[in-house]
């Protein structure tokens, strides 16, 4: 079994951040990766100083290179089960390689759960989209849809509306009030009342949404807000403590409530973007370090003892 001073899971912008800089301190590493990133159906990733426009697969790729420069490890597989080790922890891969690593940090993120709806999964990232501050400048002033499959569903299309003067909210399985009502009258959103069938794709490109009825209001993007849900089976199984809402806690350096264990990214944070869940990665390496530092420190002090 090869030993590792951390075992980084994940290989997204947080694992990668923090095994940069992890082994510019000279720690030994390795990042396990199963090569499924969340923001794979997108063509560009934006808001990403000095990256803005690169696509996610390139920004990995850039991430890889400079890891394995500083002696990095990269481990394309699953992770099956980590466990507590006298030195840390053991962590074993679907394909029987087994890393030992003195910390950890998970950095496996979350999977989005998409409206049941014809057409949504489809485009997903393509016209159909989630973040307008990831894509709203690319989509606007086009004719733009906010589908309604969530409670927050008014706020969003609020939001939408910064980047476009043609929005129409589809509130389907969502009950608006008079006051949501008056709010979106208000700032000119258009509200098209009743259950949505799918959405219309003509020459591989969104053109329209389907009521059930059979109305067709023309649209050329689509914003929807998925179901968030935390890939941190490893982190419940190591016994992390979760928040109200079904999330890891952890303090502001991303350690968990588990001695070793950090978090970085949306497996933790549903909100970070690409750039966020990096400038996380790079604070859990730090915390990771010191917390190695004071090891150190100790096991020296053993030694002379």
């Amino acid at each position: 079994m090869d030993e590792f001073d951390v075992v980084v899971v994940g290989g997204g912008a947080a694992g990668l951040s923090a095994a940069l800089v992890l082994g510019r301190s000279r720690r030994s590493v390795a990042v396990v990766d199963a090569g499924a990133p969340r923001n794979a159906p997108a063509a560009r990733m934006q808001g990403f100083l000095s990256r803005d426009g690169t696509s996610p697969h390139e920004l990995l790729a850039l991430g890889r290179a400079e890891v394995t420069s500083y002696g990095g490890v990269l481990v394309d597989g699953r992770v099956a089960s980590v466990e507590r080790t006298p030195e840390g922890f053991r962590v074993d891969l679907a394909d029987g390689i087994s890393l030992g690593a003195r910390r950890l940090l998970i950095a496996t993120g979350l999977r989005d759960e998409l409206p049941d709806i014809a057409g949504v999964a489809e485009r997903w990232g393509r016209d159909v989209l989630h973040c307008p501050y990831c894509h709203g400048h690319e989509v606007r002033d086009q004719p733009v849809a906010v589908l309604g499959d969530f409670p927050d569903v008014v706020q969003h299309a609020q939001l939408v509306r910064q980047w476009s003067a043609d929005v129409v909210l589809f509130p389907h399985t969502v009950e608006l009030t008079d006051a949501d009502r008056e709010q979106l009258t208000a700032r000119a959103i258009g509200i098209v009342d009743g259950p949505v069938r799918r959405l219309v794709i003509e020459d591989d490109r969104l053109v329209g949404v389907e009521l059930a009825d059979g109305r067709i209001v023309p649209r050329t993007a689509v914003f929807v807000r998925p179901r968030f849900v935390p890939e941190h089976d490893l982190l419940v199984g190591l016994g992390c403590a979760l928040d109200e809402a079904g999330w890891v806690s952890t303090d502001p350096s991303r350690r968990t409530s588990v001695s070793g264990v950090w978090v970085a990214g949306n497996a933790a944070n549903p909100r970070a973007q690409v750039i966020t869940a990096a400038g996380e990665g790079s604070a859990a390496a730090i915390a990771i370090n010191a917390d190695l530092v004071d090891d150190d420190v100790r096991r020296a002090v053993g030694a002379l003892r």
